[in-house]
């Protein structure tokens, strides 16, 4: 009988422990990653200098790149700098941006990632796509995923604890983006795959039901566990959708119509989120979540990150523009005006009295 079976691309390491980062070039060298220590090593001007001083005596082989920002010019211009240097890996040690620069950057050159992560603020530090800015707004670009994944919770806790509240939006988004993915199935016969969509689920679930906090270890060691699978789970899929339905067609209005306002991208996701599971009829999910969210200190309501209810609204109608093709909760309701409205006045009594009782 035959052994019917599929390859997994997932990381080769994943470290998430307090002292992580002390240990980056043993961890590097014992893995056969880079046992000549010759590393390219992208780093932000800020955080990233004080980085550089305390790692680079451990790493003597390495050469530092300072990368201006999170454009595809900057993750273009990364690599040619580091295209001449017969490195074993690249390493993309700091935030999202960085993260994402890098990302790119060892695609193009040829060489594995080795993804540092400084944040916890969403899901990518481990997906196998690189969102950079270009002269149209926003692009994501398919990209190989990270071969090691570092994360020293000693370093997330010295992070402005924004970072972690937004990774915990973008975590709990995923129980409302399957639930989008398991919609699409049932009405337009899109397939999912049921793995992809069980580890993004297990990760949301994993940190809505975590009784912690933003300060405790065992909390953030959950939460950054739940962002990497995430990460997995979209290499799985072969597409984001395990993670990203009308929450993110949300979060994207958010960014396009109101570019200057947005809030963080886990602080939208998660209220998004919330909201999305009101209106497929996961009333009780719906003020849980939201009873969570609020508990780590995330929005529960547009008013909290300075939106009015008729911005919300047009927020709402113009989202599913932002993914054609996609089929969510939102593109199944087909809601007017009028209906979002009503929507939204249901949603921000329930989750009211629910953060309130």
């Amino acid at each position: 009988m035959p052994v019917l079976t599929r390859l997994i691309p997932s990381p080769l390491v994943v470290d998430i422990r307090a002292g992580a980062l002390d240990d980056l070039a043993g961890v590097l060298a014992d893995q056969r990653i880079s046992a000549s220590g010759k590393l390219a090593i992208a780093i932000s001007g800020g955080s990233g200098a004080l980085l550089r001083e305390r790692l680079s005596p451990a790493l003597p082989g390495a050469s530092w790149y300072e990368v201006g920002g999170g454009t595809l010019d900057d993750a273009i211009k990364l690599a040619d700098a580091m295209k001449s240097g017969h490195y074993d890996a690249v390493v993309g040690l700091g935030g999202g941006k960085i993260i994402d620069c890098a990302k790119f950057a060892a695609a193009r050159i040829g060489l594995p990632l080795v993804a540092v992560a400084t944040n916890l603020s969403h899901d990518g530090l481990c997906s196998p796509v690189a969102t950079l800015d270009n002269d149209a707004g926003r692009g994501s670009y398919g990209v190989p995923n990270p071969i090691a994944v570092v994360i020293d919770l000693d370093v997330i806790r010295e992070a402005p604890v924004r970072f972690v509240r937004s990774g915990i939006g973008d975590a709990l988004s995923n129980i409302s983006a399957v639930a989008d993915w398991e919609l699409s199935h049932r009405e337009t016969g899109e397939q999912i795959d049921g793995l992809a969509a069980a580890i993004a689920r297990q990760a949301g679930e994993a940190v809505l039901r975590h009784p912690g906090g933003v300060g405790d270890d065992g909390f953030l060691q959950v939460l950054a566990e739940g962002l990497v699978l995430t990460g997995i789970s979209m290499s799985v899929a072969g597409d984001s959708r395990p993670a990203s339905g009308a929450c993110h067609e949300i979060n994207h209005a958010f960014d396009l119509l109101f570019p200057k306002r947005a809030a963080s991208h886990g602080e939208q996701c998660g209220l998004a989120a919330a909201f999305a599971m009101r209106l497929r009829g996961a009333h009780a999910e719906s003020e849980h979540m939201a009873e969570v969210l609020h508990r780590h200190g995330l929005p529960v309501l547009p008013e909290e990150i300075g939106f009015t209810v008729d911005e919300f609204v047009q927020i709402v109608e113009f989202a599913p523009k932002t993914r054609p093709g996609r089929y969510t909760i939102l593109e199944h309701l087909d809601l007017s005006t009028d209906a979002i409205r009503d929507a939204y006045a249901d949603y921000a009594k329930a989750v009211s009295q629910a953060i309130s009782g």
